[in-house]
């Protein structure tokens, strides 16, 4: 059994670990339980009731916190043209419209933390699927991160200001950062609020029964504080 020592003990003692909370007194605790000495990130865990291996019951889709991450977000653009331009005035930290930039990330330069492209440009970047795809990096329609040259703009703002992909992992269940311990709890709250929309939103059609079993959220190195979802699937900041 892992040995935890006095401040994560500390923290675990102010959770009823038996207990559902409310979805705002959750993100509040979990807040109040990071004793991590850096700025932790905060993430929501979620036990869904799908079948992984079932085409009809994927979940996959993005959500923008209203009070983004707190973090910077590095945004690198696969494009050429007129793409490319557009990308560079709307922000975008890296430009892929060479085959300069597209050997580097072949040899595995990844210091970015979101990439997006034009459809004329998937070629190539299929080319990086072995370089990209294990750091979730690989632009994807269903994402919304393959866009045409028009809507670059929007998504790169988006991205900048907090946009998140979540999606099903292969053990049934959803990971999503949702900000910092340095958040006010609201702020985290309402982040939290928006992931839900989001999640109710991109239930598939293959679901049945249950969608959402169980809901944690912690800190960074913190303790899980459970969720009731029933609760948080009725939230509403209307």
């Amino acid at each position: 059994m892992a040995k935890h020592g006095k401040k994560y003990i500390a923290a675990f003692a102010k959770v009823d670990h038996d207990q559902a909370y409310a979805p705002r007194e959750a993100v509040t605790l979990a807040k109040e339980t990071s004793y991590a000495k850096f700025d932790a990130t905060i993430e929501v865990h979620m036990r869904m009731g799908l079948d992984p291996r079932q085409a009809d019951q994927q979940v996959r889709d993005v959500v923008v916190l209203p009070h983004g991450l707190g973090k910077t977000v590095r945004v690198m653009v696969f494009a050429q043209g007129d793409g490319a331009a557009k990308a560079q005035e709307a922000g975008a930290d890296y430009v892929a419209d060479s085959d300069e930039m597209i050997n580097k990330i072949a040899a595995g330069w990844t210091d970015f933390d979101v990439a997006i492209a034009t459809p004329d440009m998937m070629a190539k970047v299929g080319r990086l699927g072995r370089v990209l795809g294990p750091r979730s990096l690989m632009p994807n329609p269903k994402a919304g991160t393959v866009v045409s040259a028009d809507e670059l703009p929007r998504v790169i703002q988006e991205s900048k200001a907090g946009r998140v992909e979540f999606r099903l992992d292969k053990t049934a269940n959803i990971h999503v950062p949702i900000g910092k311990s340095s958040f006010e709890a609201e702020k985290l709250f309402e982040n939290f609020a928006a992931l839900m929309e989001a999640i109710k939103k991109a239930r598939p059609t293959g679901a049945k029964g249950t969608y959402i079993k169980k809901i944690s959220i912690a800190a960074t190195m913190g303790p899980g504080v459970k969720v009731d979802p029933l609760q948080a699937v009725s939230i509403s900041l209307e």
